[in-house]
């Protein structure tokens, strides 16, 4: 009997030979275990990058399987990393981040047993393999003045610069960084001639080893790499490009896979006045009205985007005093103003966490599962036809003068909250005197004769007492209207088109049981598998968390299952039939509340009954 279709209920009982073949099909444990990152039939090797998934040959007459990794070879209850029971399939998709380990020759070992209805088989051959950084960030050249750049590291969720002239080191979701320590308050070649930095490319944690054994975020830091900067160019403030990794510039227009960086020159304004900080504002239209994106305030030629936040600016005149001869740290950027007076903050200044309610946020230290920092990525524009305009303002350090006023009213000890004879040009982060003796306090919000304090007052004071904000508090506000800029033709634009998650390179990255029992990798658009099929694809740069979707139509779309992971592969649950699969990332530093980023292309896959012959 040739080519007959079997039910599932009767694999297990018809899929061997003979008694004896049963007898060692029994015995012996399952064949040709290996790691992969994207299909079953790659060349076997014994370093990963990223936490691999597995797959080995099947077993006749396997009811289902079961899986182990362990930092031993013996695969003791101690040692064991992960395991996995119940597998339908000769495939699995590990869900956590497995750590960064080596040995001679190996540091990690899975195996793997079947078990059928005459119980389980032996365990396999382990197989042993490392986890390790394929690759160091090295320079990209050439490079902006006051911009660092370097090559980007698969697998990386972002990077971890360090400045070392300056004491510090940040993380950036992109492989760029600007050098705004070196330039803000001191742009003279001394301070900005020479950089030395180093790099390290960092990665989400997610999932937690059965055992407890940590896993570290951060690959190994590179050498100390040495940039070069020329003398700070003076004349107009002049738009030049963003950078990515591609250039966008007044001659090429082109559209970003990331948030890029922003290079600019000069330090005259369109009223021949000059200044020594800048912030770059992004906006939806050519008359730079409709603002997107405000930067943080430096003094550097170029800008990128931080998630950490801003340099925590000086807010009076000694403090600037202080700044020039030291690096500005990290910190809160008082609030500033456009030049019409209208009170704003920048982008970097709120920081928060990503949502949680479609599976969890992505990670930097489990099991907490939260991705921090500024929401600093813009929308996909519709590029061509949409796109996104830029400038690069001036921004003044304005000098307040003393304002003297009183309390209209009794202030209790314990209160926030005072009231004066005339609140006119007070503002938040104002540092006041209030009453004789005088008690230091710190405005948090104004509205009108209200103010509101940061701190409680320790002590009462009744109406009548003086209420004073001393001179030599600085402000910082914008040189120019934003429109008036563009006008005079200081903008560029640019697109910004995530990169779609990558699930095929000619033939789709499936693996999985074929109808007549062999594991497989697909071989063609249309694969077949029986059972569950293992998904994976390439990481997209700026996704935290990707979304798997399947539908049995490609078009229109209904919407079957879904599930969200941190990894790059994951087992479908589908049944018999025609199905549809696609893929995409979750940015949580996007700003706004919509995260998702594209959506890969459809891709079909069909799961099918099984094929067996029978032999008499």
């Amino acid at each position: 009997m040739a080519g007959v279709r079997l039910t599932a209920a009767l694999v297990a009982a018809l899929a061997v030979a003979t008694p004896a073949h049963s007898a060692l099909a029994a015995k012996a444990g399952p064949q040709s275990l290996r790691g992969f990152t994207l299909r079953a039939n790659e060349p076997v090797v014994h370093t990963f990058s990223r936490t691999p998934s597995f797959a080995w040959n099947p077993v006749s007459g396997a009811v289902s399987y079961r899986f182990e990794l362990a930092t031993s070879k013996g695969f003791g209850e101690s040692g064991i990393v992960w395991a996995a029971k119940g597998l339908k399939a000769p495939t699995v998709a590990v869900p956590i981040s497995l750590p960064w380990m080596t040995g001679k020759p190996y540091s990690l070992y899975a195996h793997v047993r079947a078990v059928t209805r005459r119980g389980a088989t032996a365990w396999s051959r382990p197989f042993g393999f490392n986890m390790r950084w394929s690759a160091v960030p090295t320079p990209l050249t050439p490079a902006s003045p006051g911009l660092l750049h370097w090559t980007n590291v698969p697998g990386a969720n972002g990077y971890l610069l360090w400045l070392v002239d300056a004491g510090k080191w940040f993380s950036t979701r992109s492989n760029m960084g600007d050098e705004r320590e070196y330039y803000t308050f001191h742009q003279n070649p001394a301070w900005t001639g020479v950089v030395h930095w180093r790099v390290r490319a960092m990665r989400w944690l997610y999932g937690q080893t059965d055992n407890g054994l940590p896993a570290d975020s951060f690959g190994p830091w590179s050498p100390v790499y040495t940039s070069y900067n020329p003398p700070f160019p003076t004349g107009p403030l002049t738009d030049r490009a963003t950078v990515s990794n591609v250039v966008s510039d007044a001659s090429h227009v082109r559209s970003h896979e990331v948030m890029p960086g922003f290079v600019y020159s000069g330090n005259t304004s369109i009223w021949n006045t000059t200044d020594e900080l800048y912030r770059v504002e992004v906006f939806t239209d050519e008359d730079c009205l409709n603002t997107v994106f405000r930067g943080a305030i430096v003094g550097s030629p170029a800008y990128v985007p931080r998630p950490t936040g801003p340099l925590g600016l000086p807010t009076d005149v000694s403090s600037v005093s202080s700044a020039r001869s030291e690096f500005v740290s990290d910190g809160t950027e008082p609030d500033s103003f456009t030049f019409d007076h209208i009170q704003v903050k920048s982008n970097e200044s709120d920081v928060g966490t990503a949502p949680s309610g479609s599976g969890g946020a992505g990670t930097s230290l489990p099991p907490s599962q939260v991705v921090k920092g500024a929401k600093v990525d813009l929308w996909d524009s519709d590029w061509p036809g949409s796109r996104y305009y830029w400038t690069v303002m001036p921004v003044d350090m304005v000098a307040q003068q003393q304002i003297a006023t009183t309390l209209t009213t009794s202030a209790l000890a314990g209160g926030k909250t005072i009231d004066v004879a005339n609140g006119a040009g007070m503002v938040a982060g104002d540092a006041l005197k209030i009453g004789s003796p005088a008690e230091n306090a710190v405005v948090q919000s104004v509205s009108g004769n209200n103010v509101t304090l940061v701190s409680s007052l320790a002590g009462f004071h009744a109406a009548g007492e003086p209420v004073v904000r001393s001179s030599g508090g600085i402000t910082y506000q914008d040189a120019e209207l934003t429109q008036d800029a563009c006008a005079a033709g200081r903008v560029l634009s640019f697109g910004k088109t995530s990169e779609p998650v990558v699930t095929s390179q000619a033939t789709p990255f499936v693996s999985g049981l074929s109808p007549d029992g062999k594991l497989v990798a697909a071989a063609s658009s249309k694969p077949s598998f029986y059972g569950p099929p293992l998904v994976a694809w390439q990481p997209a740069v700026g996704a935290d968390q990707y979304e798997v979707q399947w539908s049995h139509t490609k078009y229109p779309w209904r919407t079957s299952g879904s599930q969200f992971t941190w990894a790059t592969s994951l087992t479908l649950p589908l049944t018999t039939g025609t199905w549809y699969y696609r893929v995409r990332g979750f940015d949580y530093l996007m700003a706004g509340s919509k995260p998702q980023m594209s959506w890969s292309d459809p891709v079909r896959v069909v799961v099918t009954k099984p094929r067996f012959r029978v032999v008499h």
